[in-house]
C-alpha cells in the first residue's frame, strides 16, 4: 500500500495534516498524484497546482548564433560541482557542438564525434575526473526567421533559463518576456498549448470542490468555466499578468509594442528529478554506534 515516508511526502507537498494525508493515501491505494487530487477535492490542499520537487543540481546554458538558439540542461550531484570551471566549460562546449550540428535528440548529441572521442566519451571522462556523476539531461534548438527576434534570460546563475521568439517588437521587449517566463513558470504559451489531460484534471478537481461547497451539479458546471479562466491566467504565458505592469497581460504588453509571441522554452535545473536526501545526523550517529 504505502509507507510512513509517503505520508510525510504528501504532507510536505500539500500542507495537509498527517491524518488527512493518511486517509488520502488509503482512499487512493497509495497513488501520490491521486492522493493530492483527493485532498484538493476535499478542500484540504488548496494550492492551484503542485510542483515536482526540484532537487538535482547543475546548470542551464543558453547561446544564440544568428537565427539559431540553444538551451541545455546539464546536471551534477552537488552545487559545488555545478560551479566548477571544468563543468561550466563542458556545458559551454556542449552548446557550441549542438549549434554546429544537425541534432534532434540527446542521443544524437552524445554520438557527435569530436576528434577521436564522442561527446558521450568526453562526458564519461569528465565524470571520472570530477568524481561526481555528470548527466546531459536535455536541450532545445530553436530556429527563427529573419523577421523574428530572440529573447533570452538566465536566473540565479543558470538555475533557470528561458528562450522566447517574438515577431516584431524589440530586443528589450523580447528580454522582458523571457524574464517573465523564467520568473512565473508558465506551463504553455497559450490555451491551445495546455495539455488536454491537464485541463480535464483541473476541471474535475474544480467541479468536486464546488459541489463540496453544496452547489448543485448544473451550477458547478458553470462555475468550472470561470475558475478555469483563472487557472489559464496562471499557467499561460500570454494571459499572465505582466510582472513590470500589473495593468497588462503579457500578450497586451507585446501587442502594445507591435509584436506577438511565437514560442517559448523554459528550463529549471532539476525539475521533476528526485534527489537522495542525506540525513547527516543519522549517518554520524550510526558511525558512532558502530565504533
Amino acid at each position: 500500500m504505502f509507507k510512513a515516508s509517503d505520508v510525510k511526502e504528501l504532507r510536505e507537498k500539500t500542507g495537509a495534516g498527517m491524518l488527512d494525508c493518511k486517509k488520502a493515501l488509503e482512499a487512493t491505494a497509495g497513488d501520490m498524484e491521486k492522493a493530492i487530487d483527493w485532498l484538493r477535492e476535499k478542500g484540504i490542499a488548496k494550492a492551484a497546482k503542485k510542483e515536482s520537487r526540484i532537487a538535482a543540481e547543475g546548470l542551464c546554458q543558453i547561446k544564440v548564433d544568428g537565427n539559431n538558439a540553444v538551451i541545455v540542461e546539464v546536471n551534477s550531484e552537488t552545487d559545488f560541482v555545478a560551479k566548477n570551471a571544468e563543468f561550466t566549460s563542458f556545458v559551454n562546449y556542449l552548446v557550441d557542438k549542438i549549434l554546429e550540428n544537425d541534432v534532434i535528440t540527446v542521443e544524437n548529441v552524445l554520438n557527435i564525434k569530436d576528434g577521436t572521442e564522442t561527446i558521450s566519451e568526453k562526458l564519461v571522462a569528465l565524470t571520472a575526473k570530477i568524481g561526481e556523476k555528470i548527466s546531459f539531461r536535455r536541450f532545445e534548438k530553436i530556429t527563427k526567421d529573419s523577421s523574428e527576434i530572440f529573447g533570452t534570460y538566465k536566473h540565479m546563475g543558470g538555475k533557470i533559463g528561458a528562450v522566447v521568439v517574438l515577431k516584431g517588437a524589440t530586443e528589450e521587449v523580447a528580454k522582458d518576456v523571457a524574464m517573465q517566463a523564467a520568473a512565473m513558470n508558465p506551463t504553455a504559451l497559450n490555451r491551445e498549448g495546455v495539455p488536454k489531460e491537464l485541463v480535464e484534471r483541473e476541471s474535475h478537481i474544480i467541479k468536486e470542490q464546488v459541489m463540496a461547497e453544496g452547489k448543485p451539479e448544473n451550477i458547478a458546471e458553470k462555475m468550472v468555466t470561470g475558475r478555469l479562466n483563472k487557472f489559464y491566467k496562471e499557467i499561460c504565458l500570454e494571459e499572465q499578468t505582466f510582472i513590470k505592469d500589473s495593468n497588462l497581460s503579457v500578450k497586451d504588453y507585446v501587442k502594445n509594442n507591435n509584436g506577438e509571441i511565437i514560442s517559448m522554452v523554459r528550463f529549471a535545473v532539476g525539475e521533476g528529478i528526485e534527489k537522495k536526501q542525506e540525513d547527516f545526523a543519522s549517518e554520524v550517529m550510526s558511525q558512532i554506534q558502530g565504533n
